[in-house]
């Protein structure tokens, strides 16, 4: 099943489940965020990427020049281990993690979680990817990914327990658009995945394709 049939049925089974007014106040948020163009802001194909340098799981810093010594880079941002669709998006990444690796391709996962959320999830879902944390939002900033949750949308997620001044360091508001990035090792950003929904994930596949052609596009050179 690709992931987006997977998100779909999740979604389809899980909203239901949710009170009518949280409901609501979810989709008039997820209209606003759409109609603010902030995703027609973010970096896309062609940008050179912003450096960073943050903290994975374990402690240990990565920052994406070393990563890009050694290949290609596909750098995806999600909101935490919170989200649900964030759980099904890592794992399908982890489900292709040994053909990114066989493309020479490292994949990197950056949330504003703590790395302590971070390493939980990690540990949860058997990641053999870096999961890094970029307190707030200040690399998701740079790629023009960062958003703040309305009130009314902050409250909804703290009735629903989602803690998030804990889990993002006292950052409780701020949040990446869900985005996937392929960035050739000149640090070019050669493919690009932005949604404002955060239902809408990169299929594995197509990111898969991305770094094909950046191969073939190597190749020509």
């Amino acid at each position: 099943m690709s992931l987006e049939a997977e998100l779909r049925a999740f979604s389809t089974a899980r909203r239901p489940q949710l009170p009518p007014e949280a409901r609501e106040i979810m989709d008039r948020a997820g209209r606003d965020l759409a109609a603010s163009g902030q995703a027609g802001r973010a970096l896309t194909v062609g940008a050179r990427a912003p450096r960073f340098t943050l903290p994975s799981a374990t402690g240990h810093a990565v920052a994406l020049d070393g990563l890009l010594a050694e290949g290609p880079v596909v750098l995806t941002f999600y909101r935490g281990a919170w989200c649900p669709y964030c759980d099904l998006a890592l794992r399908a990444l982890q489900q292709r993690h040994g053909e990114f690796a066989e493309r020479g391709a490292r994949l990197v996962a950056v949330s504003p979680q703590v790395p302590d959320e971070s390493l939980s999830l990690a540990e949860k879902h058997a990641l053999a990817f870096d999961v890094l944390s970029d307190l707030g939002s200040d690399t998701a900033g740079q790629y023009g990914l960062a958003f703040d949750l309305p009130d009314d949308l902050a409250a909804v997620y703290d009735r629903f327990g989602f803690d998030l001044q804990r889990v993002n360091g006292g950052h409780a508001r701020t949040l990446p658009l869900p985005a996937t990035y392929v960035i050739d090792r000149a640090g070019t950003i050669r493919w690009a995945f932005v949604d404002p929904d955060y239902t809408q994930r990169a299929e594995p596949a197509d990111i898969l394709d991305a770094l094909d052609a950046l191969e073939a596009r190597h190749s020509l050179d």
